[in-house]
């Protein structure tokens, strides 16, 4: 796993870098976890604009990831490692015991041929996937579920990883990559290990072109708009802004706007 660099051939390749994708073993997926994927183009269900600069984008199909880990007790082998466009971290086909295939997200460090399991009594191992009372402190720890029973919410993306470090009556803490410290019932499902493709965050996308494909669209600076467009537009010459940053309808940016005061209590040591 590491990056590939080109020759300068061109402007967009000069400091273009791409995976190598050397710990990829094929290139079909398995077609019964295979769905069609709906693209709204950042619209609502009232067809307004809500989350802008997305759109357009190579056509994907959706690959269906196990995020419960709930065959508890049944072993899996390791089928392939592959390339999901959904996702920044490789993923895993897993050929269960009693013939049943599924997707999970692949932790760095698993081989294809290994044998993992999950549930409770289960080895710490990477790959394994068990509740995290039963883990000991300091294990590295991704795919963590926050209510058990409802699939993993956190720590799902490329080279991600928390750590255990305390346990209370019902309850442990784990300290996320972001500093954050969290309490997380103990009956929660979590996997071993490290989040796989690690290097992602190195990958220098070289043109625009590149993230178009992925369906990203322009991001226009509110500096070189006009009036009409935006509170920072106009101008002699090329203006600075003239007033803190703020929206196309002139409301503060960098303003916390974290309204779920319900799990406050969860958050024992925020990020800053």
């Amino acid at each position: 796993m590491g990056l590939k660099k080109f020759n300068p051939t061109s402007p967009g390749r000069r400091f273009q870098t791409v995976s190598d994708f050397a710990d990829i073993t094929t290139t079909e997926p398995c077609k019964a976890l295979l769905t069609s994927l709906h693209k709204a183009g950042g619209r609502n269900n009232t067809g307004r604009v809500t989350a802008w600069h997305r759109g357009c984008g190579n056509r994907r199909a959706y690959r269906l990831v196990d995020f419960k880990r709930d065959k508890a007790g049944i072993p899996a082998k390791v089928a392939t490692l592959e390339y999901d466009p959904n996702r920044s971290a490789r993923i895993a086909l897993l050929h269960y015991k009693d013939g049943e295939k599924r997707y999970i997200i692949a932790p760095s460090g698993l081989h294809v041929g290994e044998e993992i399991v999950s549930g409770k009594g289960s080895e710490i191992k990477i790959g394994n996937a068990l509740p995290l009372g039963e883990m000991p402190l300091g294990t590295f720890i991704h795919n963590i579920e926050l209510r058990p029973g409802e699939g993993a919410k956190l720590v799902r993306s490329a080279g991600a990883t928390a750590q255990l470090i305390a346990k209370e009556d019902s309850n442990v803490q784990v300290k996320l990559s972001s500093g954050e410290v969290r309490r997380i019932p103990s009956i929660c499902m979590a996997t071993v290990g490290q989040v796989s493709n690690f290097e992602h965050e190195n990958i220098s996308y070289g043109k625009a072109g590149r993230k178009r494909w992925l369906g990203k669209r322009p991001h226009v600076r509110g500096v070189a708009m006009n009036p009409v467009d935006h509170p920072l537009g106009g101008g002699e010459g090329k203006a600075s802004g003239g007033r803190p940053a703020c929206t196309p309808w002139g409301k503060p940016e960098g303003v916390k706007t974290r309204q779920n005061k319900r799990t406050d209590r969860s958050i024992i040591k925020r990020r800053k």
